[in-house]
């Protein structure tokens, strides 16, 4: 058998042990069958393997956190029954629509607004439902069966052209379905009524929409109080017994040109049939997956890994706004706006790891939007500092201004943007992109220590100290609260790092060195980390900002033998408190697990979070609709999988017992490495290392025994052993190492690995 037909067949036969059992007359997981082109050059067969993470629907699905949902960083459909109704609800929801009346705040007069829904109506009253979401293809087909026959449905959102296109195939008792689309009150959904916050004096709802017919086009135009207007834009066509629906969505402000915007798109894409939609739309998913590759015998969990990435690539993209907190499926919500406490920090760490940096929308608009985050610093201070509020819309704005230390109660909250920052290093660092470094790290995280620069001051320890500020979301001002101490450091320390590197001279060097020597530590009790100077952490808290030191800045971390019964200490003591956990107090303590080595107690976190909090379709609530947590566990595993950290990559740091077997490729660290290794029979087998920049390259393998390191053709390469399972390696830009043991021929195939056994799809199967 040639190398190439075994790796097919044993890519496929993998896919087909990870695949979740399925009822006979499930829809087809792909409308087209796999062929060459999904095959790729380690011979893993990606439409047999993804298939086995698609998502099905045997039960008509009720509501946002069980239905299917699409998107494409800006335009999003989620699909469920119309309540009250015999129909099927699609939804038509799009990120950059949203208020603008500033003087109302961001929850209210900057919030995201819903724009509608189509309902698809049938002839007969609904009996079943047969629907698959292809995660490949990011396309949902299936058939919704009636009492007068039949409807085949494939649906997506267009990759490229913002267009929701919907093929209807009916039987002859359903060929007089129809569409009707609802158009939605333009108004912050904060204001329904069941969350209990009315709106400030003087908030009014936007104007009715209009409706223009035009051809065979209708265009649903509403206009703002503030100016602007955003426009929905739909048509039918058929071919023969097909109907195609397709509908788009514009935005404007201040001036009123959505609607030529939403005309032309959707003239666009009607003059394409459905099949040749989807040929673009296709090409660009399938090569999306292949960018990284994870798989590991928790078949459950690994479908779960593969729906958040294409979770987060239906999120956003890299031109689009940074994730709100329900992502472009904006629905009734206490929480329409961004949060930059915790959700946005929580949505994009995945995107290094998985090496999916064209999702990186973070990055970008905080280098786009700078300015911003002066403006909403107060006076005096703003000269020379910036920093970001609790909320804000897509262009960062929050109507006020950040929390002042010690004089704004009651949420003086001052470290969102410096930890946002850490995020953006995390790119740098995963890049190594020095312009980064310099245009964007460096300046923002100069104005945003500078602000904590003028509240630090000296006490009657001669150590400087921060007046009261809040740590999220514990509900009580402290001085020198752990979240702000630990993000001065960091700020102060990659600062001077920064500078180093970039060879610039600053004269704020001196005081950054100060900060660093004379900070007060961190205050502790004999149950941990406190929240703060006086406040012990002595109830449920949901949030871990008061241990942001350990994770994820690794300034105190288990590495540092001194520091282990402190950090234990700490993260039992928070997670004991169970009344106000929430899903992402799971994602937060599987991490603090991965870095304490314990891949039990990492996996343990990520099966309660599943079992207690993920919803059918992998969504998530707290008091409504919220995406972060889900994404953030893809975070937790990547940490159990590969850490870098501290200039060391740590292969297979936190992998369970159950876990005998996994395979990684294409996983990005710090330092620009792609990192691929294989896991079997619960041992470290080989590693590949390919470097991007020819950072310095530092592996804690794992693998037993004595090991020998070789570029790509066999031939030895330089390295130094530091420890048992350590090696620095001499890797050039582009160079490429791979590690095993001595006296070893492993099989460097990239394949995935049995599931430990059957599991039930996501979504609402039979």
């Amino acid at each position: 058998m040639s190398e190439l037909s075994r790796r097919t067949l044993l890519a496929a036969g993998g896919a087909l042990l990870a695949a979740p059992a399925m009822a006979a007359g499930t829809a087809s997981a792909a409308a087209i069958p796999a062929d060459a082109a999904d095959i790729d050059a380690n011979g893993l067969n990606w439409r047999s393997f993804l298939a086995g993470s698609d998502l099905v629907w045997q039960q008509l699905p009720k509501n946002w956190f069980d239905g299917p949902f699409l998107g494409n960083g800006f335009l999003g459909s989620g699909i469920y029954a119309e309540p009250g109704a015999n129909a099927v609800r699609f939804n038509v929801q799009h990120s950059e629509v949203q208020d603008h009346r500033p003087e109302f705040g961001s929850l209210y007069g900057l919030a995201r607004l819903p724009i509608g829904w189509f309902t698809l109506e049938p002839v007969g009253t609904i009996t079943a439902v047969d629907w698959r979401l292809s995660l490949y293809d990011a396309e949902l087909a299936g058939t919704i069966t009636t009492s007068a026959g039949s409807i085949a449905l494939r649906v997506i959102v267009h990759n490229g052209r913002s267009i929701l296109a919907v093929q209807a195939k009916p039987s002859d008792g359903e060929a007089k379905f129809r569409w009707v689309f609802h158009p939605a009150a333009a108004v912050s959904p904060r204001t329904d009524p069941k969350f209990n916050k009315p709106a400030p004096a003087g908030y009014l709802p936007n104007p009715a929409p209009s409706t223009q017919t035009g051809g065979n086009a209708t265009l649903v135009t509403q206009p703002l109080l503030s100016g602007g207007e955003h426009v929905t834009a739909y048509q039918e066509q058929t071919r023969g017994t097909v109907r195609t629906l397709y509908a788009t969505v514009a935005w404007s402000n201040p001036d009123k040109t959505a609607g030529a915007k939403a005309l032309h798109t959707l003239k666009s894409a009607c003059g394409n049939t459905f099949d040749a939609l989807t040929r673009d739309h296709r090409a660009w998913w399938n090569a999306f997956y292949r960018q990284s590759f994870l798989s590991v015998p928790d078949g459950r969990l690994q479908s779960f890994y593969w729906i958040q990435l294409y979770k987060v690539a239906s999120a956003t993209r890299k031109a689009a706004p940074v994730m709100a907190t329900t992502g472009p499926w904006l629905e009734p919500t206490p929480w329409p706006a961004t949060w930059w406490n915790l959700n946005v920090q929580l949505e994009y760490w995945l995107i290094n790891g998985s090496n999916h940096l064209e999702l990186d929308s973070l990055t970008r608009a905080l280098s786009q939007f700078r300015d911003t985050l002066t403006t909403q610093i107060a006076a005096p201070y703003n000269q020379d500092s910036a920093g970001i509020c609790r909320t804000t819309d897509i262009t960062l704005v929050n109507g006020g201004t950040v929390g002042i230390p010690g004089q704004d109660p009651p949420t003086p909250e001052t470290g969102n943007l410096t930890w946002a920052l850490h995020n953006v290093w995390l790119t740098y660092r995963h890049t190594m992109d020095t312009n980064l470094l310099r245009n964007t790290v460096f300046p923002l995280l100069r104005k945003a220590i500078n602000y904590y620069l003028h509240f630090l001051a000296p006490g009657a320890d001669g150590k400087l100290h921060l007046p009261k500020t809040f740590s999220p979301e514990y509900g009580v001002d402290t001085p020198d609260t752990n979240f702000d101490l630990a993000l001065i450091r960091w700020g102060c320390q990659t600062l001077l790092d920064s500078a180093q590197l970039l060879h610039i001279d600053d004269p704020l060097a001196p005081k950054w060195r100060d900060v660093l020597a004379n900070l007060t530590p961190y205050p502790v009790d004999a149950n941990g980390f406190m929240i703060g100077a006086g406040q012990s952490f002595a109830m449920s808290h949901r949030h871990y900002s008061h241990m942001l030191s350990v994770y994820p800045l690794y300034l105190v971390n288990w590495e540092q033998p001194e520091n282990r019964n402190l950090i234990q200490t700490s993260v039992n003591h928070w997670i004991s408190f169970k009344g106000a956990l929430q899903g992402y107090s799971y994602t937060g303590a599987a991490s603090f697990a991965a870095q304490m080595l314990r891949g039990n107690d990492s996996a343990q976190y990520l099966s309660d979070l599943l079992r207690l909090y993920i919803q059918p379709n992998t969504l998530y609530k707290e008091s409504g609709p919220v995406i972060e947590t889900p994404l953030s566990a893809s975070q937790s595993m990547h940490d159990m999988v590969c850490q870098s950290w501290n200039g060391v990559i740590r292969v297979f740091p936190a992998i369970p017992d159950s876990w005998a077997d996994v395979t990684v490729d294409s996983f990005r660290t710090q330092g620009a490495f792609l990192l691929s290794a294989s896991r079997q029979k619960g041992v470290t087998r080989w590693v590949r290392l390919r470097s991007e920049v020819g950072a310095p390259c530092v592996v804690r393998h794992g693998i037993p025994g004595q090991v020998v390191v070789r570029d790509p053709h066999g031939r030895p390469l330089r390295s130094k052993e530091l420890d048992a399972t350590t090696i620095q390696i001499d890797l050039p830009r582009g160079g490429e190492a791979v590690l095993h043991r001595s006296g070893d021929r492993p099989d460097f195939t990239v394949a995935p690995v049995a599931s430990n056994g059957p599991t039930a799809p996501w979504g609402l199967p039979a």
